[in-house]
């Protein structure tokens, strides 16, 4: 077996890795970048057709190069942003072998041993980038016998490539919000089930809600609220970027939904929630838009007032009387999407440094074991590290840790 040696592997291409590789670049430290497929690949293939990123250009992104494919407060399309990380993977001579896929990596000595189906690699650090979006979550209630047609949202590109139907979005988040809305405006008849979730304003008084998230100290938080570590936030930056709410969408023919619950004989139940999880999200829209209005007041900025944002509408009668059984048959449902999330897949990382829950042990991304870094996943280090410019920062922090034990070593 080829065996190389290098300073630091990073398993993962994408967003993250390529920051990590940014960062390593910068201090001239010798690292390679280990890509099972093309950098950024799941922008490309694990993505519907017409999906934009759900904040601005000017704010995902990283530091030193601007998407040149848009204006700053457009929306770059998906094909537009893995583009934008291969041009950034050129423009700072990142060491990115694409596919190569990494089969295990475990503790060799004082480094790691990382094995590919191409040769295997020493390194002294190991960074383990591979993302939030791992492994797709179908949950088993509506069984393969049903006759339906089951997918996961990665599995969606368009409405013509579904059969014939109705169809059923099962996840209320950025991505299930966004499907339904697609389907319901290529005309087809659309079900969401709607469960818990944030709901925030896209623009609000001239701003977009990242730049507010970043005012008012949102992105920062280090640790979530109990309970809300998963809570899905509904945005779109989809047709221009509009505030999602729910019942403008049930207003344009959508019919809504509770939790999807038991499937039995062809019906499926829902829990009696579907106005309550509304709700909510209202009061945390409406709870941010006054936390904005509170900020203009202490800073005295003249933003425009705009009363009319905090106006609710009344609750169609999906919600008032909500559907708590359906026979997929009956509504001629013939597909189901599933946008339920993912579930972690650290199944190649032979170390010990997960918890009882399989979760990554760390401290801000920095396992126990030494040598060993996360990068990527939510809440590393704050509220923003699964994002774009969140994953930049907590590398710089990896970087600067690296560093400093590789000085420390040296002087040993």
């Amino acid at each position: 077996m080829v065996v190389e040696t290098v300073q630091s592997a990073i398993v993962g291409g994408g967003q993250a890795g390529i920051a990590m590789s940014a960062q390593l670049v910068k201090l001239g430290h010798d690292h390679v970048v280990l890509e099972r497929d093309r950098i950024a690949e799941r922008w490309r293939t694990a993505r519907w057709d017409s999906l934009v990123a759900n904040g601005p250009a000017w704010h995902d992104r990283f530091p030193g190069l601007e998407f040149k494919t848009c204006g700053p407060d457009e929306f770059p399309a998906k094909e537009d942003v893995a583009d934008y990380f291969v041009e950034y993977a050129q423009m700072i001579k990142s060491p990115v072998r694409t596919g190569v896929e990494v089969t295990s990596a475990s503790v060799e000595g004082d480094g790691f041993l990382v094995e590919t189906r191409q040769g295997a690699f020493r390194a002294q650090n190991l960074v383990v980038a591979t993302g939030p979006f791992q492994k797709p979550l179908i949950p088993s209630l509506v069984p393969d016998t049903a006759g339906l047609v089951q997918m996961h949202s990665t599995a969606y590109r368009n409405p013509d490539a579904l059969p014939p139907g109705a169809v059923l979005v099962v996840g209320s988040g950025s991505s299930g919000t966004q499907i339904a809305d697609e389907l319901n405006r290529s005309g087809r008849r659309v079900f969401l089930s709607v469960g818990p979730h944030d709901r925030p304003m896209r623009r609000y008084r001239g701003k977009d809600f990242v730049w507010w998230l970043g005012r008012l100290g949102k992105w920062d938080l280090e640790a979530p609220h109990p309970g809300m570590e998963h809570v899905t936030i509904a945005v779109s930056g989809a047709y221009g970027g509009r505030t999602i709410d729910f019942r403008n969408l049930a207003a344009e023919g959508m019919t809504l939904l509770g939790r999807a619950e038991t499937f039995t004989d062809g019906k499926l139940t829902f829990a009696a929630d579907l106005e309550g999880n509304i709700h909510r999200g209202d009061g945390y829209y409406l709870a941010l838009l006054e936390e904005a209005d509170a900020y203009v007041a202490r800073e005295g900025l003249n933003f425009p007032p705009e009363p009319e944002a905090k106006m609710i509408g009344p609750d169609p009668a999906c919600v008032t009387d909500p559907i708590l059984s359906l026979d997929l048959a009956e509504e001629g449902i013939t597909t189901i999407i599933w946008a339920t999330g993912f579930e972690r897949d650290f199944g190649w990382l032979k170390v010990d440094c997960f918890d009882e829950g399989g979760r990554p042990v760390h401290r801000k991304g920095v396992a126990e074991v030494p040598g060993l870094y996360f990068l990527g996943l939510p809440w590393l280090s704050r509220r923003g590290s699964s994002f774009i410019w969140g994953c930049w920062q907590d590398a710089e922090h990896h970087a600067r840790h690296i560093a400093q034990h590789r000085m420390a070593a040296q002087t040993v």
